[in-house]
């Protein structure tokens, strides 16, 4: 996981992901390099789960998310139900996650920095 790993090695002059982007559980690819765009929100993200396991209402609250403007961007993602305008996204393969959201209303993606890995 990139949690504590300086952003600046994560990023080029154009605030870009340098290196591709992967789940952490298992080897799949998620964003190539250059994909998305490094951003400062603060979102409640419910904690990771495998799909079917444990309560979803407790949340962790994160800050640097890779900005995905387009869904058709990503290698592989999987994508939850709608909950409150959201859409939770977790990896394609092993269904862990949630590893960001994608806003309905903005049509916007994001992928939390703490939630992947960066090879």
């Amino acid at each position: 996981m990139s949690t504590g790993t300086d952003q600046s090695s994560l990023v080029d002059k154009d605030e870009r992901n340098k290196t591709k982007v992967y789940c952490t559980f298992c080897p799949s690819k998620m964003l190539n390099a250059g994909a998305a765009r490094l951003v400062n929100i603060e979102f409640n993200l419910p904690y990771v789960q495998r799909k079917g396991e444990g309560e979803a209402d407790q949340q962790e609250l994160v800050t640097d998310h890779w900005l995905v403007e387009d869904m058709y961007t990503f290698e592989n993602i999987g994508v939850s139900h709608t909950v409150d305008n959201v859409k939770y996204l977790a990896c394609a393969d092993c269904e862990r996650g949630p590893v960001g959201w994608h806003d309905l209303a903005t049509k916007k993606s994001y992928i939390s920095l703490s939630r992947v890995k960066h090879e």
